[in-house]
């Protein structure tokens, strides 16, 4: 099979063989062509010593930061194309990286050493595929296997089990059995992997099409760097609301957002804390009491040992705290939600609670999701007619309350929060002359009242 390679690869390739030595594109990048995919970079391969590979480039600018290990950024066209030099891995004692590693002149060697059989192929614009492990066969047949003895290899980097989970999820394949079986029994190696490669690697897996399934099928890996979620595995509900445990229930959520790595994240965890707060009545009906604000602390504490940024965390609190509390969709509480919210994230949260619906019995569903349906049918409608649901959307603004002898400040600030609560609870039409004839009533309710002492 031919793989069209860009220019400036084929150049590089060009440029080593002139001199002597083997050269190839190599790994993710043959992966992906040959997938029919764009490939993100171009890596390449060669039987070239980093200096070799330097004295052939005299002209271009190079960055040597991973030199040790064979490898060169080589920049041409303000383009980085990583060039490493076959290699043998030495010992991996901290099981994330090789104590050192050996130069080798021989490309199946390299090849040898590589995580999967889809990342263990090269390939040269003449001499065409080197496939020496069926990683061609795999990609035909979706299937991720490990290039060699499976727990060998995880045993050297602990971070290929959420490799191969995440590469399964982004393609829609099948893990091969006994590298499946090695995934479950070295999930504990994943404690040797940092938070942030973890959080990339999960929200990568999150970005595929077959992450609920694959939750479903390897919850081991997920447990060991959220061990915070285990007791969701097996938590039968006792609901009639529910037709899964607590994670059947969640994973079957994660596959309703499929591709969305934030709405993937805020399904992961939207339920964590329903194990703490579970509870039967007299009928043995279990409940859950609580749950949101529990699982907005398991949540929060999760994403803080990722160092996820605070924009998404934010976010997917903010979604995991609402997302049982609206019920009952009518103009006030849809209202109630976008002023709460503002547009994005309530948009954001009826995908959620979509999610969260799909995923319980189906003997209920119909009624919720024709809830749903009339909660968003409202929300445009309230957004067609330009409702007030912030502030800045209300008829009177801090200048008038200024002119009616209101004093900067908090004062100031509560009084325009309670008439824009009352037009958000349609107490009040957003009409800035019924908001100043308002004012007396609120200040009779005990609301904050203007300084009748201003100036004298």
């Amino acid at each position: 099979m031919s793989i069209p390679l860009p220019e400036n690869v084929i150049s590089i390739i060009d440029r080593l063989g002139a001199a002597g030595y083997e050269a190839y594109a190599v790994g993710g990048c043959v992966r992906d062509a040959l997938l029919g995919r764009t490939p993100e970079d171009w890596d390449i391969c060669t039987s070239a010593l980093p200096q070799e590979v330097m004295a052939c480039f005299p002209q271009c600018k190079i960055h040597t930061v991973g030199l040790k290990h064979g490898t060169v950024l080589l920049m041409l066209d303000g383009q980085g194309y990583e060039i490493t030099t076959y290699r043998t891995d030495g010992p991996y004692h901290d099981h994330r990286h090789p104590d050192g590693v050996q130069f080798v002149r021989s490309l199946e060697e390299d090849l040898a050493r590589r995580d999967f059989t889809i990342n263990a192929m090269a390939y040269h614009p003449v001499r065409g595929l080197v496939d020496p492990f069926g990683g061609q066969a795999d990609l035909s047949a979706g299937v991720v296997r490990c290039v060699g003895e499976p727990a060998r290899r995880f045993q050297e980097d602990g971070l290929r089990i959420l490799r191969g989970l995440r590469f399964a999820s982004r393609y829609g394949f099948q893990i091969e059995p006994e590298t499946g079986a090695a995934i479950r029994q070295q999930a504990e190696l994943l404690q040797f992997v940092s938070g942030e490669r973890i959080f990339t690697e999960l929200k990568g897996f999150l970005a595929g099409k077959g992450a609920g399934q694959l939750l479903l099928d390897y919850r081991e890996p997920f447990g060991a760097v959220m061990p915070e979620l285990v007791p969701m595995f097996d938590h039968p509900q006792h609901n009639p609301h529910h037709c899964y445990d607590v994670w059947g229930h969640t994973c079957h959520a994660v596959g309703q957002v499929a591709g969305d790595p934030l709405l993937g994240l805020t399904m992961l965890l939207h339920d964590a804390g329903k194990p703490r707060c579970f509870s039967r009545d007299e009928n043995g009906v279990g409940h859950f009491h609580g749950h949101p604000a529990e699982s907005v602390k398991i949540a929060s504490d999760i994403l803080a040992r990722f160092h996820c940024d605070n924009r998404s965390r934010d976010t997917i609190l903010t979604l995991i705290s609402w997302h049982d509390r609206v019920r009952v969709f009518t103009r006030r509480s849809v209202r109630r939600m976008l002023a709460s919210l503002g547009e994005e994230n309530a948009r954001l949260l009826f995908r959620v609670m979509y999610a969260d619906a799909m995923a319980q019995s189906p003997a209920t569903l119909p009624q919720k999701l024709e809830g749903l349906a009339e909660g968003e049918r409202i929300l445009e409608e309230l957004l067609a007619e330009d409702a007030c649901f912030t502030l800045k959307d209300l008829a009177v603004s801090g200048k008038d309350l200024l002119a009616l002898g209101y004093p900067a400040g908090p004062e100031l600030g509560a009084a325009l929060n309670a008439l824009l609560d009352a037009v958000v609870e349609e107490r009040l039409p957003n009409q800035r002359q019924v908001l100043l004839d308002a004012l007396p009533m609120l200040e009779q309710d005990g609301q904050p009242h203007r300084n009748r002492n201003k100036g004298q």
